[in-house]
């Protein structure tokens, strides 16, 4: 049977289709490998990339990218609402049909290895490939993103994994990237009536497991938990909307699914005067959570009329049309 990993790049660069085509192409000439989805924001300066096929072709098609992005990408330019510390930000390798997390951490090393030798980038390795446990977590790696990597790479506890420990001007351009792997995550905003960052941040910080860091009446600084398990969050404003989103990472979907993250998300912005107005998923998702988000909101029975609900009520297709054939990852790969 064969083996299906999928691989989910970030590139730094979200406006200038012309490159974009140049990095996802070096994808496409690898045989072996399905290009699935590309979804860019112009706000984010941003595109993420979804391909998947057979390990080791994953992992060349991977690599190509990566050398393509730091060849277009001038990171030293780049401006963006989206965290980032280089033109590849983070590179993940997941699972996903008749492979294992252990194969995907060797891809994610082997790639990490030969990015940092031969592209001149340093590389920090990420997830379930952390060979540190300090950096299993990743916006723990990206803190301070590109602008504070000279400093980063100074400091002998952030030493890279792989390639280079000077801020040269190689790096300057290519900045670094985190590479390593993970069980499947959904990047899933959600979208608010407001122009007010600080809303989206408070809402952020009451939603993600990692809460908020408050002070006590004593002055103590005193870490408070988010409501949400395995929920990452952070308020954004999206100038070409001129909206704020709560930007999700859902790190375990079955434990958190998306349906549950909206309304929770609904019910904090009504506190605050605010209205939701739909949500996004970037990349693909499992039909597993479209499926459980149709049932908590209809009594349907066939797929399609449970994964339409879903979309309608979730507000899937405010920003950008929802067509589940292109979103869904087992429709995209023909596992259904």
């Amino acid at each position: 049977m064969n083996k299906i990993i999928e691989c989910v790049p970030n590139f730094s660069e979200g406006r200038d289709a012309h490159k974009i085509v140049r990095i996802t192409g070096e994808i496409k000439k690898v045989k072996g490998v399905t290009l699935l989805n590309v979804e860019s924001d112009a706000d984010y300066n941003r595109t993420v990339v979804t391909f998947a096929g057979k390990p080791e072709a994953v992992r060349d098609a991977a690599f190509y990218a990566i050398g393509m992005a730091a060849e277009i990408i001038d990171m030293s330019r780049h401006k963006g609402a989206h965290p980032r510390i280089g033109a590849t930000d983070v590179c993940p390798f997941v699972p996903v049909s008749n492979a294992t997390m252990d194969e995907c951490v060797l891809i994610a090393r082997t790639l990490g290895k030969e990015v940092g030798e031969r592209l001149g980038i340093p590389v920090y390795l990420y997830g379930e490939a952390a060979i540190m446990t300090e950096r299993h977590i990743l916006p723990d790696i990206r803190k301070g993103e590109y602008e504070g990597l000279p400093e980063k790479l100074k400091n002998e506890k952030w030493r890279p994994d792989y390639g280079p420990v000077e801020f040269n001007e190689n790096v300057k351009r290519t900045g670094a990237t985190v590479i390593g792997a993970r069980e499947f995550l959904i990047a899933y905003n959600v979208n608010l009536d407001t122009q007010d960052i600080q809303i989206a941040n408070k809402i952020s910080g009451i939603v993600r497991a990692s809460g908020v860091v408050l002070v006590n009446e004593k002055g103590e600084k005193v870490r408070v938990p988010g409501v949400l398990k395995f929920v990452q969050a952070m308020g954004v404003y999206l100038k070409e909307h001129n909206i704020t989103q709560v930007s999700i990472n859902l790190l375990n979907y079955k434990v958190t699914p998306p349906h549950v993250v909206f309304e929770e998300v609904k019910s904090r912005a009504g506190k605050f005067g605010v209205r939701v107005t739909g949500s996004e998923v970037v990349g693909l998702i499992p039909k597993e959570a479209l499926l459980a988000a149709g049932r908590f909101y209809t009594m349907e029975l066939s797929e399609k009329q449970i994964i339409a609900a879903a979309v309608e009520r979730l507000g899937l297709s405010q920003l950008n049309k929802f067509i589940p054939e292109k979103k869904v990852i087992e429709y995209m790969l023909g596992l259904d």
